[in-house]
């Protein structure tokens, strides 16, 4: 991976060759995203960005851009990592540190059946019994040795109740996903970048050894080789560069090539939060981040589901419908995004509105895709996958209407 860059910003006469080239091969180089990466906060380069990522979305994805209805279970907020951007973490004694009980995963669970949500996200801080006694001891009053054993139970229930369970759980071993596998339709774990460089003194991933990015990369083969539907995605402006970036992609890309389970890539912005170490690190400009999302198209191809949160740039949903995603990702009528709890999401109704005016039609989905519940059989466990196939239609989409029945 480049520790500097040494790219300079293109022509359009260079940009526009470097696009027909991605265009015509479904792949971006290291060299044109390094080039293109370079350029994007000048216009004349991120405008055929746009344009050719648009493009490749097109010709993979239609007019379509899906969305994922779901309740958010942050089953606990206690974390052993203290990264410098997150206020979801707490520490022990916190009026605001919180470990659901299973009544309360339950009554979630239910009232997202009620408005119709199918997807239930659990999404918790990574090994908190490593750091925290007091969490060791609450687990093992329940009889749990680990976190990860007591989601297990967590993801169970809400299964036995109707939903479909997609865990982002941090750091889990081959075994933990195993065991999770039964009652979950997938998993994920945001690789956010490549770069080392970060977990050094003063950056962003310093006090978190679960960010370490051999770590991460060995979970996404991990996942690929258990036959997971796995979701990744880079962070953006938490100091990585422009090389980085990229080599996040394609490291991203080369998971995907190995063992074909990478179902979708989010590129999430970096906001900076007043009660944060990065509280005075400046947000990227909503044009870069529509530029990056086109660069995440271009280098996972017309056939990848490139996601961007509608809730992070609510301003630029438009520019964003520009830039090559596919999907929204999860939206939830019944819960806060507790991960940025001062971003709200858009109404449905409103998204569908925009996504429209857009001149793209609006598709709610699963906490899988269609082509991978349809032709990916391997991927799921039996119970699961039949739980799936149940709230499908035809093509492989949430059923318009579907009443979600416990299983």
């Amino acid at each position: 991976m480049s520790k500097t860059f040494p790219h300079s910003t293109p022509t359009r006469i260079e940009a526009e060759r470097l696009l027909a080239e991605a265009l015509d091969t479904g792949r971006l180089s290291r060299f044109a995203g390094e080039k293109l990466g370079a350029g994007l906060a000048d216009e004349c380069v991120r405008e055929p960005v746009l344009e050719a990522a648009f493009e490749s979305k097109c010709r993979g994805k239609g007019d379509r851009v899906s969305v994922s209805k779901n309740v958010f279970i942050p089953l606990t907020n206690l974390c052993r990592d203290r990264c410098g951007y997150c206020t979801f973490a707490k520490l022990p004694g916190d009026p605001a540190a919180k470990t659901w009980n299973l009544e309360e995963v339950a009554d979630a669970a239910h009232g997202a059946r009620r408005a119709g949500c199918i997807e239930a996200l659990f999404c918790l801080g990574d090994k908190p019994e490593k750091a925290y006694r007091a969490h060791r001891d609450w687990l093992a009053a329940r009889g749990h040795a680990s976190t990860a054993e007591y989601l297990v139970e967590g993801c169970r229930v809400a299964f036995e109740l109707g939903m479909l369970p997609h865990t982002n759980a941090g750091i889990l071993s081959p075994e933990q996903m195993t065991a999770l596998r039964p009652w979950n339709a997938s998993m994920g774990l945001m690789l956010e970048t490549t770069s080392a460089r970060l977990r050094g003194k003063g950056h962003a991933h310093h006090v978190a050894p679960d960010k370490d990015p051999e770590v991460r990369l060995r979970m996404h083969r991990e996942a690929g080789e258990l036959r997971i539907p796995f979701t990744s995605g880079l962070l953006l402006g938490i100091g990585e560069n422009v090389s980085e970036r990229v080599d996040t992609l394609l490291a991203i890309r080369d998971a995907a090539d190995a063992y074909g389970h990478i179902q979708e890539v989010i590129v999430q912005p970096f906001h900076a939060k007043p009660t944060t170490p990065m509280r005075g690190v400046q947000s990227l400009t909503d044009a870069l981040i529509s530029g990056w999302v086109a660069l995440a198209r271009l280098a996972m191809g017309p056939e990848a589901n490139v996601q961007a949160p509608p809730n992070l740039a609510p301003e630029a949903l438009e520019l964003l419908l520009r830039s090559g995603l596919n999907d929204w990702g999860g939206v939830s009528p019944v819960t806060v995004d507790f991960i940025n709890p001062e971003a709200p999401w858009p109404e449905l109704a409103e998204l569908r509105r925009r996504t429209e005016a857009a001149g793209q039609r609006l598709v709610e989905r699963l906490p899988v895709y269609p082509q991978d519940l349809l032709h990916r059989k391997d991927l799921f466990d039996p119970q699961v996958h039949a739980a799936a196939l149940r709230l499908a239609d035809g093509e492989g989409w949430a059923r318009s209407g579907v009443q979600v029945e416990a299983a």
